[in-house]
């Protein structure tokens, strides 16, 4: 065991990062820009200031400027909790019997229990410097709800949140602790807006989703003058934020002169991974970084990405969290682990995806753009037609691509994307609704069907 490193590695306070990186600075190929729904153009300061802060949508669309100065009342909160450690794991090392040595970056040590006071600061510094009254958000399990109630507290701002009904229910302590911060805490959906009674109409009793909770959010903030919406994960400005974390874990790395050779750490919407991972490892180290469970992620075998179509090449999209997920419960049902087993999972909601999943690999897929139509995707088309229609002067880009991703499908076919809806048709007897419900099905069991004849062994089950 080297006694020369320390268990807990700590910066002083003057060490801590005055600047934010931006990660897309130094990235060869930008990121795609992100589109307006109506005319899919890509969007402008402007079109994002009426749901975020100005400032927040500047850095949102800002793909060039390397560095951020971070203003001085942030730094003077975090000092409240940063620099954070870097600590040796050395009981796990021993634990484990390995040679390697393990480091992990605790961003615990604050009241809210997580890297999202980080953004969350941030941003309620912005919206206060804007004038603005208060903002609003969504939380899911709370440790966002919570970072930013923290932070609206510190700067006087009104802060709204929308928390998932199921999870406003499951973790009182989790609710009261944003309350005693002074947040406005609501159960979504709420009879509070406009979409959160549409969705208490439809589906009475529901106990909500995290789409539910961001769709109140941003309807009131949008619905109330002064007010905008804020969001602790996905957006580059969260990620932006978060750099932090991978510049004080390079300062301190370098300090004792350790080296990495491999960064690992989980992702969802990013945040988390992407401020450890920013220039300050990726670049001056030249070492691999392994991402667990990314939203969508590109396994497929080598034969798998050839087309037909020399200009293009087929990549992996499905839903990988849900996916990879069912397969590990299942494995856990059967005994066994999912890293020994070969199963297709078929993704059935609002969109729809299969996946063959190989002995803990993804190494094909299928999805609405592709396969089975779904309720708002017209799935795979023969072409020859879709070029005729692409090509009559009948049709927009925008309005073609709203007939393949929004308006097709079942929404199409039979004005309603509610598969309860259609049962209740079907129940009237609708015929034709049957025949759109038979015909969805039959191109689900072709698509697990082609999934199928990716294995070249028995698989253990079809999900």
């Amino acid at each position: 065991m080297d006694k020369k490193i320390p268990y807990k590695i700590y910066l002083e306070e003057q060490e801590m990062p005055k600047q934010w990186y931006n990660v897309r600075a130094d990235m060869k190929q930008k990121p795609a820009p992100i589109l307006r729904p109506d005319t899919l153009e890509p969007v402008t300061v402007e079109d994002l200031s009426g749901i975020f802060c100005e400032e927040l949508a500047k850095q949102e669309l800002d793909d060039t400027t390397p560095y951020f100065d971070i203003p001085q009342e942030i730094q003077d909160f975090y000092k409240m909790y940063r620099p954070s450690p870097l600590v040796r794991a050395y009981c796990l090392e021993e634990k484990l019997k390995t040679p390697a040595h393990i480091y992990y970056k605790f961003e615990g040590n604050n009241t809210s229990g997580s890297h999202k006071l980080n953004s969350a600061i941030a941003q309620a510094y912005y919206a206060k410097k804007q004038g603005l009254k208060g903002v609003t958000t969504e939380t899911g399990a709370g440790q966002w709800g919570t970072a930013l109630s923290m932070a609206c507290s510190y700067f006087d701002l009104v802060c709204q949140v929308y928390m998932v009904k199921c999870s406003y229910e499951q973790k009182p302590f989790r609710r009261e602790v944003m309350r005693t911060y002074g947040a406005q805490v609501t159960p979504s959906p709420s009879m509070n807006t406009t979409v959160g009674r549409k969705i208490n109409e439809e589906f009475p009793g529901t106990t909500g989703s995290l789409g539910c909770a961001i769709s109140e959010a941003v309807e009131a903030a949008t619905s109330q003058d002064g007010y905008r919406y804020v969001l602790g994960s996905v957006l580059a400005q969260v990620l932006l934020h978060q750099s932090i974390i991978g510049m004080e874990t390079k300062a301190a790395m370098d300090k004792y002169g350790i080296k990495a050779d491999t960064i690992i750490g989980c992702a969802g919407g990013g945040s988390n991974l992407g401020g450890l991972m920013a220039r300050e490892f990726a670049r001056p180290l030249d070492i691999p970084a392994y991402i667990y469970d990314a939203v969508t992620s590109d396994e497929l075998l080598p034969e798998a990405r050839v087309t037909g179509f020399k200009e293009v090449t087929r990549t992996s999209f499905c839903h990988v969290l849900n996916a990879r997920a069912t397969g590990h419960k299942y494995a856990q049902a059967m005994g066994r682990r999912y890293e020994d087993m070969n199963l297709v999972v078929a993704h059935l909601g609002g969109g729809i995806s299969i996946s063959a999943h190989s002995r803990g690999r993804i190494i094909d897929s299928v999805s609405d753009d592709a396969g089975p139509f779904s309720p708002d995707r017209s799935g795979s088309l023969n072409m020859l037609y879709v070029l005729d229609m692409c090509y009559s002067g009948k049709y927009t880009k925008a309005e073609m691509l709203k007939k393949m991703r929004g308006e097709g499908g079942m929404s199409a076919l039979l004005g309603t994307h509610d598969c309860q809806e259609v049962e209740r048709r079907i129940a009237q007897g609708d015929e034709w609704a049957a025949l759109v419900y038979q015909a969805q099905a039959l191109q689900i069991a072709k698509g697990v069907g082609t999934m199928l004849a990716c294995f070249t062994e028995l698989i253990d089950g079809v999900i």
